[in-house]
């Protein structure tokens, strides 16, 4: 059984990789008793979301007085880092 710093690691890792099955049923079967475990995995899913819509305006706005490859390099790092 996982305790809650193990889970929030591979909760953090399964936004930039692939959790193995075995980590992936340890991971559930611990949400499924810690309720703050689950509000940190949701949490973390929104901030991805976040910045994920960040990268999208910033991308898009037309008031932003960058060039569009700058504008496209900032995007492309927002969204690396944070998936």
């Amino acid at each position: 059984m996982l305790n809650c710093k193990q889970t929030s690691q591979l909760v953090s890792q399964s936004l930039d990789r692939n959790l193995t099955l075995r980590e992936r049923l340890a991971v559930r079967l611990h949400l499924l008793i810690c309720k703050y475990c689950r509000r940190f995995q949701r949490q973390l899913h929104a901030m991805r979301k976040a910045f994920k819509r960040m990268s999208e305006a910033i991308e898009n706005d037309p008031s932003i007085q960058l060039p569009p490859e700058t504008k496209a390099r900032i995007s492309a790092t927002i969204e690396s880092t944070h998936q």
